[in-house]
């Protein structure tokens, strides 16, 4: 099945370097982010899981749990995770999907449903797909979707500008401008009329057109 933002994400029940979880109750009341890899002991996703280890703290503040998935057996990432360790100097905390029969990387449209067969013999290309970053909020609903190519190391500081930028927005009725970075100006929502945005924002606003209120970025 195809997935959308604001559809419910799929759970799933999996085993992880942490043990076995239920994927909804491990994000519990939390924002989740899950980023996937199309095999162990790659050379691009062992920089990327290694990145996510030393930014973990940053997820931690935003009431973040982070996920990685692997169709490879747990046993193979707890070996991945001492060359991640070993060459990008930090330890990997966070939990590691196994999927080996597949289910995951198909639930979440990563792998056509009618691909047969389990992670063995399966290559890095053949997975080539399995290259995706969901972000996951507390009522279990999709809030973006991004997909990368093998080549192309992917940009978590990118994920976490986005994150504080959903986070802002799921609070306050504004939207954020290209580029924004937490604490910058913002938009008042098409939603929000003048006369109600009189009364949020009693001090005005800029608005070069009528459509684009520009306010600062609320508390």
């Amino acid at each position: 099945m195809s997935l959308r933002i604001n559809d419910t994400a799929p759970n799933f029940k999996a085993q992880t370097t942490k043990g076995p979880i239920d994927f909804h109750e491990w994000i519990g009341d939390q924002w989740a982010v899950l980023f996937s890899h199309p095999k162990d002991f790659t050379p691009v996703c062992t920089t990327e899981l290694g990145y996510m280890a030393k930014i973990e703290p940053e997820f931690t503040k935003r009431n973040t749990k982070i996920i990685g998935l692997s169709i490879d057996p747990v046993e193979n990432h707890s070996k991945w995770a001492a060359d991640i360790e070993e060459t990008q100097g930090a330890k990997v905390n966070y939990p590691m999907i196994g999927d080996t029969d597949l289910h995951v990387a198909k639930l979440y449209n990563m792998l056509p449903a009618e691909e047969p067969g389990t992670s063995d013999g399966r290559t890095a290309a053949t997975n080539a797909t399995v290259r995706s970053v969901f972000i996951i909020g507390p009522d279990k609903k999709i809030k973006l979707m991004l997909t990368y190519p093998m080549t192309t190391g992917r940009n978590f500081d990118e994920i976490l500008r986005v994150l504080d930028s959903m986070q802002l927005t799921a609070k306050h009725r504004v939207a954020t401008p290209v580029n924004w970075k937490d604490g910058e100006d913002v938009i008042i929502a098409g939603s929000v009329s003048d006369e109600e945005a009189k009364s949020i924002y009693p001090n005005g606003w800029k608005a070069p057109k009528p459509y684009l209120r520009i306010v600062k970025q609320p508390s």
